[in-house]
């Protein structure tokens, strides 16, 4: 309390109370708002937050606005960036390889059938499945299988951010080599766009018969649910002389409420109908990385060239070292250009001299700052850095260690790849095929839970493969025997395969060994 205080106090007790008070309110304030994170991440007078004050607005403003400079900078990386190439690549080969494929496991049980004849039934239906996935028929352009299509939209996904199939039905005139008219029809991401737009996003834009808005070519409803697509005849960017409208493609049937369009993307947000390409939270790193790279590569081969320097006071038309560069090496012809390359020899013009820094490459520290940076990038991947470069140098637990947490993640969007493409391309599959009597399926367009019991299928894609093949091979063993795995699980696991086709396959095998040697026998 000070002088003042105490006078108030000893004049007019009655105001000094009251200011006591005020003071101790505005104390109790001031400590609830520097608590918390007003004092850390929230602090606005640290020095380090000073200046960053970022935006909290929708996820169209936030993605849609930006996405078709994302899209042009993640292309642009995947064709000239090296880790980001591999990046692509490495999730490509290992969620969907060769193909991730249908092992149709139906419930029997709610089915009212044996374990033979679902066993029967499952059998026909995969060569069913084959006849039409394996054939490029499948496809509306007929260039991919429904395998290799697999392939296209995950690397789609990836890279543009989202990827687009719309189910269509072929003519009976396309229909003379393919039992079934189904067929994929999938188109890049820049296609779904808004009508009239073509390099800006119009993010206000509603559509004139339903006035519902319209965000970057996805149309929802006043509750937020998706209702349609607007896909663009073209390329709304291309340059060649296409006519370029816009077609309205109901997201779901109106008789059938099946799905007309699989909008295939990993959400981030709760409100995002498009998807952001798998790079960009390394867009920049990568980029500065490259030209990094770039540049050391081009000192070192500047270093590695000896050229030499001809100063003369004569004219340098009659100097014997001219045209030592070959001419088809050449970049130009003019005297005030000077070019370097191995055993070069230029000839200077009276009054010039060349200087050089000096580079010091190749730099000794090139390896470990890219190493640093591809674990950098990794971390934001989830591609542990022994995969993302191919360079397996480590210990025989650090490498398994790494492959076991990578494939965490191939496996978790692999089972989001399967939910958002290959099932639903299944299952409409398994309902063209039911109606048209080529399988035999009762009660399946009659219950949603008897279709439920038909449709459910297992999808098997490559096996993460193994480092020390006898170590992990004793593991699978002791897990079987503990009774925490099945041999069934781990067939799968190991190689990819089936338990009953290898049961299947070995008998065989024992079979034919025991009539040779049989024969063998009667021979002596």
């Amino acid at each position: 309390m000070n002088v003042i205080d105490r006078a108030i106090e000893w004049m007019a007790p009655e105001h000094a109370l009251r200011r006591m008070d005020a003071r101790n309110r505005l104390q109790m304030i001031r400590r609830i708002k520097n608590s918390g994170y007003d004092e850390s991440a929230a602090s606005r007078k640290k020095n380090y937050g000073r200046g960053w004050n970022p935006a909290n607005k929708s996820p169209q403003e936030d993605i849609d606005k930006n996405l078709p400079t994302l899209r042009a900078r993640s292309r642009s990386l995947v064709t000239s960036a090296p880790l980001a190439t591999s990046a692509i690549r490495t999730n490509r080969t290992n969620i969907v390889g060769s193909g991730i494929r249908p092992a149709p496991k139906i419930d029997f049980d709610r089915l009212n059938l044996s374990e033979e004849e679902a066993q029967r039934w499952q059998k026909n239906t995969q060569r069913e499945f084959n006849v039409w996935a394996e054939s490029k028929h499948s496809d509306l352009r007929k260039l991919n299988n429904f395998y290799e299509n697999q392939q296209l939209i995950l690397m789609n996904q990836l890279v543009n951010g989202d990827a687009c199939c719309i189910f269509t039905y072929a003519d009976k005139k396309d229909n003379r080599f393919m039992p079934y008219d189904l067929r994929l029809n999938i188109i890049e991401s820049d296609r779904i766009c808004t009508p009239g737009t073509t390099t800006n996003v119009n993010l206000f834009y509603k559509d004139p018969t339903t006035h519902n808005r319209v965000y970057n070519g996805v149309e929802i409803d006043d509750k937020g649910a998706v209702v349609a697509y607007h896909i663009c005849s073209a390329y709304p960017n291309s340059n060649l002389n296409i006519k370029k409208e816009w077609v309205r493609v109901k997201a779901y049937g109106e008789e059938t409420g099946l799905e007309n369009v699989l909008m295939i993307f990993d959400s981030e947000r709760a409100e995002q109908y498009r998807g952001v390409p798998y790079l960009a939270p390394v867009i920049e790193s990568l980029k500065q990385l490259t030209r990094y790279t770039e540049a050391e590569l081009m000192s070192a081969v500047v270093s590695s060239f000896f050229t030499a320097f001809v100063k003369t006071e004569a004219d340098t038309g009659e100097n014997p070292f001219t045209g030592m560069i070959p001419e088809e090496d050449s970049v130009s012809n003019s005297q005030t250009h000077y070019e370097m390359g191995p055993g070069a020899i230029n000839v200077l013009n009276p009054g010039e001299s060349v200087e050089f820094g000096d580079p010091k490459h190749p730099n000794g520290n090139f390896d470990m700052f890219v190493l640093s940076m591809a674990k950098y990038t990794g971390a934001a991947l989830e591609i542990p850095v022994e995969l993302l470069t191919k360079s397996f140098t480590a210990s025989y637990s650090a490498s398994r260690a790494a492959l076991l947490e990578s494939w965490k993640m191939f496996r978790m969007r692999r089972q989001w790849l399967v939910n958002d493409f290959c099932q639903p391309v299944y299952e409409r599959f398994l309902m063209e095929a039911v109606a048209s009597g080529r399988i035999i399926a009762p009660g399946f367009f009659y219950s949603p839970v008897v279709r439920k019991a038909w449709s459910a299928c297992q999808w098997n894609g490559p096996a993460p493969g193994m480092i020390d093949p006898v170590k992990e091979l004793q593991a699978a063993k002791l897990k079987i025997d503990l009774g925490v795995s099945s041999r069934e699980k781990e067939a799968i696991e190991i190689n990819g395969t089936e338990f009953n086709d290898n049961i299947r396959q070995l008998g065989k095998e024992a079979e034919l060994i025991r009539n040779y040697i049989g024969k063998e026998e009667e021979n002596e």
